[in-house]
């Protein structure tokens, strides 16, 4: 229910319903969507990911891939049925495509998986047909349902009716997509290979070295990357990937290791793209 506004005497009922619109320059900065190019961005519809931690299929096809020009060349490649995201058709050329979704256009021979590089933006990794076969989903919550069936829940909205015991919240599974079930399970423990899904270390990959538990509060975890380098971070930014250093996904260029300005610079400096 709304408050009425009352303004010069007179009662305003104030409009609601959710926006159906989004300006550019509130659009997240991880989309990467220059601040001059038009008024409006995509606005991400409602799915399995959260409108900011999404990349809208729009943003794929016009932004990055650059198979199309416009939103409606978007929609038309959508309508087309050419873009498939986790083995299903969307025909929603705004549908919510996120953290380890695989996005397959057939027509180009192209499959990607979505993930994170270290400035915490979204990068399209492209993989082969056997790893695009499975994704790796984390445990968000697991309970019990009215009918005393045991429930997990995934962080892509699946939700996997009587899961193995040893399925905790937090831990991640491996999930064949064709069928939905979930095979390896990846225990969030000391020594686990994570990636960052949030906050400032977005992107980065390492050993979990450390978990720090606060009750009532956040527990903050430690991880140490391959370089030696140590950060902290919230156990809800925290994803396993793998066990030690096994992944168990094909990780982007880079390898989830953060440079320093001085290095990045540096390589630029001998790649030639800028002069000294």
């Amino acid at each position: 229910s709304h408050i009425p506004f009352f303004h010069h005497r007179k009662l305003i009922n104030m409009p609601n319903g959710h926006k159906k619109h989004l300006k550019r320059i509130n659009a997240p900065k991880h989309w990467g969507l220059g601040k001059m190019g038009g008024v409006w961005a995509p606005k991400a519809g409602a799915g399995p990911h959260k409108k900011r931690e999404c990349l809208p299929l729009a943003v794929v096809l016009r932004d990055r891939l650059k198979y199309a020009l416009t939103n409606k060349e978007c929609m038309q490649i959508c309508m087309e049925r050419c873009v498939k995201v986790d083995g299903k058709v969307r025909t929603d050329h705004n549908f919510p495509a996120g953290f380890m979704d695989i996005v397959e256009l057939e027509k180009s021979g192209d499959i990607f998986r979505l993930l994170f590089d270290v400035k915490g933006r979204f990068v399209l990794h492209r993989v082969s047909k056997e790893e695009a076969s499975y994704k790796l989903c984390k445990i968000s919550k697991t309970y019990l349902t009215a009918n005393k069936i045991p429930v997990a829940v995934t962080h892509d909205g699946r939700t996997l009716r009587f899961p193995d015991p040893d399925m905790k919240t937090d831990d991640t599974v491996k999930i064949d997509i064709a069928t939905g079930k979930a095979s390896d399970i990846i225990k969030l423990e000391i020594g686990a290979m994570v990636m960052l899904t949030k906050g400032h270390n977005c992107g980065r990959i390492g050993q979990l070295d450390h978990i720090e538990k606060h009750e009532g509060s956040f527990s903050i975890a430690t991880i140490k990357d391959a370089k030696g380098h140590t950060f902290c971070t919230r156990m809800v930014n925290v994803f396993a990937v793998g066990a030690a250093n096994s992944p168990q996904v094909t990780l982007p260029k880079g390898r989830g290791i953060k440079k320093t300005i001085i290095q990045e610079r540096n390589e630029a400096v001998a790649r030639g793209d800028i002069d000294m």
